[in-house]
């Protein structure tokens, strides 16, 4: 990177595409994505850590919006909460659920109607034995989809409900691996259209 002095327009900043943020973030993305579809879920969570590592928040704060600058926001941030999503899932299959479930409350703020998210979280508690956490979570979901989208729970965490009912870590475990598939063959949009649910 380095900077220079232009006619009369004031400085430049010439950046290389292997200095720029967002391609490092997509690249490390994609390829965390990659080795958790591959079944690969702790090189795919150590990946996954590097990509949203280069957030510091939600892409296009305090900038003047416009139709196209808009658009590209929401595109960003979409990839952002994807690569949330693999990161969370990555580490559920690892068994790397210590204050997994915290983390996943903060995107859940950012991104509450990702029914992944909502998925992934009561996963999390039904994996460390928290059945109550994990109906609890589970029925904030019902809450917010009914009062605020007109929507049914979504049916992959009614699946997560009934392990959680039965105290079936396991049967927790297989659902978000299965849904980690099912992501594979081209479901990337949920029921409330905001974007990709690991969807």
């Amino acid at each position: 990177m380095r900077t220079y002095r232009g006619g009369q327009s004031g400085y430049g900043l010439a950046v290389t595409p292997d200095e720029f943020d967002l391609a490092q973030f997509t690249l490390a993305a994609r390829r965390g994505r990659n080795l958790l579809l591959r079944g690969e879920a702790e090189p795919a969570a150590e990946v996954l850590e590097g990509a949203v590592a280069w957030w510091r928040g939600p892409f296009g704060q305090d900038l003047p919006p416009t139709r196209w600058f808009n658009a590209h926001v929401a595109g960003v941030n979409n990839a952002r909460f994807d690569a949330y999503q693999d990161l969370f899932t990555s580490c559920i299959l690892a068994r790397r659920t210590e204050t997994l479930s915290y983390r996943i409350e903060s995107i859940i703020a950012e991104a509450s109607y990702r029914q992944r998210l909502w998925e992934l979280l009561a996963a999390v508690h039904c994996i460390d034995g928290d059945a109550a956490s994990a109906l609890s979570a589970i029925k904030r979901c019902q809450t917010l989809f009914a009062e605020d989208l007109g929507l049914d729970l979504p049916p992959n965490v009614e699946a997560m409900r009934a392990a959680a009912l039965s105290w079936n870590s396991e049967d927790a475990l297989r659902l978000v691996a299965a849904r980690t598939l099912v992501a594979d063959n081209g479901e990337r949009t949920d029921p409330a259209g905001h974007g990709s649910a690991l969807s």
